[in-house]
């Protein structure tokens, strides 16, 4: 479930007040977040201006039997919003000259990644984060999810039921979104730094962006910790769960303001050097993953046209429980939202992708 790339959107700008207010309902922006929780259980979504303000919007209810209602300060699984943090870390190594983004995964992971048309010398470090390796998806062979979603998934496990798979293209001739790529990256980084990915993602980036919110699950732990809505699934309560399934690729813990805030500070160059920011943003075509218009993927990070006119740069998550999408752009606005059931229908996901352009475009541009 958390395969799924779902960017498009990015915001340019409601006039917003302090994090906690909650806007009025003839607010474009609350009229959307209602229109979320007609599709969702519930849904809460984040907006921030240059001047790094913000309104926080809530619609829907907390949990379908207390009816209690959404708290703006809700935490939520990220799902495939893990993947920035990931490839950010990758990126601090390229900076620091640990390793290169040309160089094959073999130099770091001699002898893991064999398969049919699948070899580590021959796919890079570039084509793990932006999803051109060829390698495939394990998700679709692991066991139907929920029965088993209180399994412990060791990283490597995951790699190995990607490799029964053959290659989906020779490395750098296609683009296949693969959360198997990410699983990799994760391995690379605790085997450039020998310590473990979420004490780098940590350290690295959650510290450093001031995310107080976002968190990286200890080994084992299943429960989402502070305020936060329960999560759904076929209409059945599946908020905990061991979310080592996603691990690298889709396993933090975090909120839509605190994904706001790291967006702007990746984009304003407080989390990368210039050189590596820019390799992050030069993108490959990744049109007809589930956006509108002409996409592209860079690494760990995508770019979507705005319904009314330029670009933003985001991603968009999935995960049993809880959908997110968010995006901003380098003079600090940005908006982030989180519902808390996976969509199962295109409207489902026009609705989340239109409620993120309405916070850049307004009413009007976000149809």
């Amino acid at each position: 479930m958390f395969r799924r790339l779902a960017t498009t959107a990015i915001a340019t700008a409601c006039l917003v007040t302090p994090l906690t207010a909650v806007a009025v309902r003839s607010d474009p922006m609350q009229q959307r977040v209602d229109e979320l929780a007609e599709a969702f259980p519930g849904a809460i979504a984040t907006v921030r201006d240059t001047r790094g303000k913000s309104r926080t919007y809530v619609a829907g209810v907390a949990n379908l039997t207390t009816r209690a209602r959404v708290d703006p300060r809700s935490r939520v699984r990220i799902g495939s919003n893990t993947k920035p943090f990931t490839a950010t870390v990758v990126l601090q190594l390229v900076g620091e000259g640990k390793l290169a983004l040309e160089d094959p995964i073999e130099k770091y992971l001699p002898g893991l990644v064999r398969g049919d048309g699948i070899d580590g010398r021959r796919i890079t470090v570039r084509q793990l984060l932006q999803h051109t390796s060829g390698i495939p998806e394990y998700h679709d062979l692991t066991p139907d999810y929920p029965p088993t979603r209180h399994t412990y998934w060791e990283p490597r496990d995951l790699v190995d039921i990607a490799l029964q798979k053959k290659a989906l293209f020779p490395p750098g001739e296609g683009y296949t979104y693969s959360n198997t790529n990410y699983i990799l990256a994760g391995l690379l980084v605790q085997k450039v730094t020998g310590r473990p990915l979420g004490e780098e993602i940590t350290r690295r980036v959650i510290e450093p962006a001031g995310l107080r919110d976002t968190y990286w699950p200890a080994l084992g732990d299943q429960q989402i910790h502070g305020p936060h809505p329960t999560g759904y699934f076929q209409g059945a309560d599946i908020t905990e769960l061991d979310p080592s399934i996603a691990w690298a690729a889709g396993g933090m813990v975090g909120t839509p303001a605190d994904m706001n805030r790291f967006l702007v500070a990746l984009l304003q160059g407080k989390l990368l050097k210039p050189a590596q920011l820019e390799q992050m943003l030069k993108t490959v075509d990744s049109t007809g993953r589930d956006s509108a218009g002409k996409s592209g993927y860079g690494l760990g990070i995508a770019a979507v046209p705005l319904s009314c006119g330029g670009v933003a740069w985001g991603h968009g998550g999935q995960i049993y429980g809880y959908e997110t999408l968010d995006a901003a752009t380098p003079d600090g606005r940005a908006a982030a939202l989180a519902v808390t059931s996976t969509h199962t229908t295109s409207a489902e996901a026009r609705r989340i992708s239109r409620t993120v352009d309405t916070a850049f475009c307004g009413a009007d541009g976000g149809q």
